[in-house]
């Protein structure tokens, strides 16, 4: 026994006891050892050539995605679940849904055939019944179908504005494929598609949206809702959402029979799943009466997407129809569209003389240095759509002065062309219109004297409107025989109007 208890007493005995009574236990610990080193190497290269080439999820925070605070397996760059890349989106990506009538169409195609570009743009004028056979369907505009279905719901003031909201409806089901937005609107209405796929782009189609503008007209809204995209102007909706209304739509239909239009019912619908209209400034209603000239001369820091009711105003160019207008806006458009439209002012210190553009559409020159505010302030041309009256208005506007002296000398596009290395060039003629009083300043003589105003310009990249909104900035280059030569760019640091 006491041998027994000595031996377990002695550290260093049993230490060799344990550790070097068996090299065969040895040798298996130093190989289980190899092996679990070598699945963690495995492991580590297997997760490492995972996250190279496994492109459609990132396993940590990813600031540019929609929501940083989804850390683990983030989806970014628009890809889907399989991993294929989806790309920005583009025009093949939108359907177009117009509300249109055998009774109409005749009168109105013209305003689609401006802007349908066959085997680009994709969609359908929905019709209430075939058209005449004898009447030949220009290849220019959108092809027809008939909408589907829509005696059976209840209504109060018109049957027609039942039929218009079901498009969101028959053009889904129509199912064609790759769609990631659904854009309607009316056959009167003149869309600018390249602004509206920028704005578009700007937006996870996979998420559910419904994208429009509200009416120009305080009234409008309160009567409608200023929550609604109004029809006319262009609404869009993406394909989740689409798919979710159409599931729920003709039963919502008859919840709300006493609704006047058709735009208001797919509001009242979408609202029924939670969504509300996202606004942008583009799409324009153009619910006014008169002349437009005032809104369009200082229209928003946004793309220019859609005008409506233009039978309803004054032509957008003096000396021309409607149709020859628009016509000679879309020659602009086609040239640069980011930049159609967009207003930008300076100050031409030497002569102390404001300039307000509006590239593609007009220029103004007033007498006098004023203020960046009142410059971006639209001049009311125009009254409000139901009453005729001079406000409210959904933006703020400025009257047209009764002093001549006061008022500015307008010039409206006369051509546009490219100057090469992405620069373009716009000429502007003086509009002359005899004014019952005539200003007889001395000053005032000089800009009269202005015949021409010609503009050069870069191409405006549509990967601006992705940033923070901002006016370019101008100046003048000479002045000399009648003629004011000006250059747009892009303003510098700390650059105001005023210096």
């Amino acid at each position: 026994m006491s041998q027994t208890r000595e031996s377990v007493h002695d550290p260093f005995k049993l230490s060799k006891i344990f550790v070097f009574s068996n090299d065969k236990n040895c040798d298996c610990l130093t190989t289980s050892l190899k092996g679990v080193v070598l699945v963690f190497l495995i492991a580590s290269i297997s997760l490492v050539l995972y996250s190279t080439f496994a492109g459609q999820t990132r396993w940590f925070s990813c600031p540019e995605c929609h929501n940083p605070s989804r850390n683990i397996a983030q989806i970014c760059e628009y890809r889907d679940f399989s991993g294929e890349n989806l790309g920005p989106t583009n025009i093949s990506h939108l359907v177009f849904g117009i509300g249109g009538s055998t009774k109409t169409w005749k009168d109105r195609k013209h305003y689609s055939d401006l802007w349908w570009q066959p085997n680009t743009t994709r969609g359908f004028v929905w019709l209430d019944q075939k058209p005449d056979p004898d009447s030949l369907w220009s290849g220019n505009s959108p092809p027809y179908r008939v909408s589907s279905d829509w005696t059976r719901f209840k209504y109060v003031s018109s049957q027609s504005a039942v039929r218009i909201s079901r498009i969101v409806l028959d053009t889904f089901q129509v199912g064609l494929p790759n769609v990631r937005w659904f854009v309607m609107g009316d056959d009167d209405t003149v869309f600018f598609t390249d602004n509206l796929v920028s704005v578009l782009a700007r937006y996870d189609h996979r998420q559910m949206y419904y994208i429009g503008g509200n009416s120009e007209s305080v009234e409008q809204d309160v009567m409608h809702s200023y929550g609604m995209a109004f029809g006319g102007g262009g609404f869009a909706i993406s394909y989740p959402l689409a798919e979710e209304l159409v599931k729920v739509f003709d039963g919502c239909l008859n919840r709300y029979y006493k609704f006047y239009g058709s735009d208001q019912r797919v509001w009242a619908c979408v609202g029924e799943l939670g969504v509300s209209l996202t606004k942008e400034r583009g799409f324009h209603q153009i619910d006014i009466r008169g002349d437009p000239y005032g809104l369009l001369a200082a229209h928003p820091v946004a793309p220019l997407v859609s005008l409506h009711h233009l039978d309803y105003v004054k032509p957008l160019f003096p000396n021309q129809t409607q149709h020859e207008s628009l016509r000679t806006l879309i020659q602009a458009y086609q040239v640069d569209p980011a930049q159609t439209s967009q207003q930008c002012f300076c100050h031409y210190q030497k002569l102390k003389w404001s300039v307000s553009i509006s590239w593609g559409y007009t220029v103004q020159i007033y007498r006098s240095l004023l203020m960046a505010k009142d410059l971006a302030t639209p001049l009311q041309t125009f009254k409000t759509w139901r009453s005729w009256s001079n406000g409210p208005f959904t933006f703020n506007t400025r009257p047209v002065s009764p002093d001549p002296c006061q008022r500015p000398i307008i010039f409206h596009l006369d051509s546009v062309k490219e100057n090469g290395h992405g620069e373009t060039l716009t000429s502007y003629k003086k509009y002359v219109v005899e004014p019952e009083k005539k200003c007889n300043k001395a000053d005032y003589a000089r800009a009269v004297a202005v015949e021409r105003i010609i503009v050069s310009a870069l191409k405006m990249d549509p990967e601006e409107w992705k940033k923070a909104p901002r006016r370019q900035c101008c100046e003048v280059s000479s002045l000399k025989n009648g003629s004011l030569k000006m250059k747009i760019r892009s303003c510098n640091r700390w650059e105001t109007v005023s210096n």
